[in-house]
């Protein structure tokens, strides 16, 4: 076990510095120049951008710049805006938590839902029941995450008055936007559950317990879901870190100040140090979390054995 887990570190530094080297060389492929961005085109002063660029090191070699950037990264620095001239690390912060907050909170609508809708449909199979969720899943996983936020938003917000439409002044404000990616998960998790389940119940300590008298539920619940936990677990692992690297969508539909709208307008203000670091601070939170679903098979599963 603590072999794995050391092989797990490895691959996760491996990988967050391939991704530091992709972000860093990515971002600045984009058309624009923060500088440009930050004083305009019309009133800038040639001199004063020359300096400018100096000041921020935007004029040396790219080997220079990354080498600054990832001793920065080693020293727990993440950098200064461009645009706001705060350090990144303190607007990462603050804006964790409520990228923190949605993501924990669609996961568990949407886990919830989809485990339930998924048992459902398999112990319904090919029936009217396993019809009705088989469709409900398909739409979930075709309809846009924006487009189910502005949805819930006109509903709830506006028609019925009953929910804040937009901010996050108190938990009431996030009902709405997680929500709006618990429902979008709904459809992948029913149809992992479903499959995974569909596999346990054909098994033949299965028909045993039946023939034992077992009630159905009981076998259901207590020994076909257990078995069947693994795949679930991913599932949901995956869409709990797509969640923390996605959710910038729905939170600039409901104007929440998350950690993936503060990249969008890094990216709008062509804002270099925002972008890589965001991205990397993103990336770091997936490959962190699946990492601790796949220690969990451990836990819901003792056949499971890392060598």
């Amino acid at each position: 076990m603590i072999k794995y887990v050391l092989k797990r570190l490895l691959q996760l530094i491996g990988t967050l510095f391939v991704i530091s080297i992709i972000t860093f060389l990515m971002v600045r492929l984009i058309p624009g120049d923060p500088l440009t961005t930050l004083y305009g085109i019309e009133d800038s002063d040639p001199a004063y951008m020359a300096h400018q660029r100096e000041v921020y090191g935007l004029n040396d070699p790219l080997y220079e710049q990354y080498l600054r950037y990832l001793n920065g990264i080693l020293h727990g620095d993440l950098g200064e805006s461009i645009q706001t001239h705060k350090p990144i690390v303190e607007e990462l912060a603050n804006r964790y938590q409520y990228t923190l907050l949605l993501s924990v909170g669609g996961t568990l609508i949407g886990g919830a839902l989809g485990i339930i809708f998924g048992m459902i449909a398999a112990v319904c199979h090919n029936k009217l029941g396993d019809s009705i969720v088989m469709v409900i899943s398909m739409l979930a996983v075709s309809t846009p995450t924006f487009f189910l936020a502005l949805l819930l938003q006109l509903v709830f917000a506006v028609w019925l008055g009953v929910l804040p439409s937009g901010g996050m002044r108190g938990l009431e404000y996030a009902i709405l936007p997680m929500a709006a990616l618990g429902l979008h998960a709904v459809g992948m998790i029913a149809r992992t559950t479903r499959s995974s389940m569909l596999d346990v119940i054909n098994q033949d300590y299965i028909r045993t317990s039946r023939s034992r008298g077992i009630s159905k539920w009981k076998i259901i619940t207590s020994h076909a879901f257990r078995n069947a936990l693994i795949p679930i677990l991913t599932a949901i692992g995956l869409r709990f870190g797509s969640f923390m690297a996605g959710s910038a969508l729905v939170e600039t539909v409901f104007s929440i100040p998350g950690v993936g709208r503060f990249l969008i307008d890094g990216v709008g203000n062509r804002d270099y140090p925002v972008i890589q670091s965001t991205i990397l601070v993103l990336a770091a939170s997936f490959v962190i979390i699946n990492t601790l679903v796949d220690l969990l098979y451990a836990l819901v599963d003792p056949r499971v054995k890392y060598e």
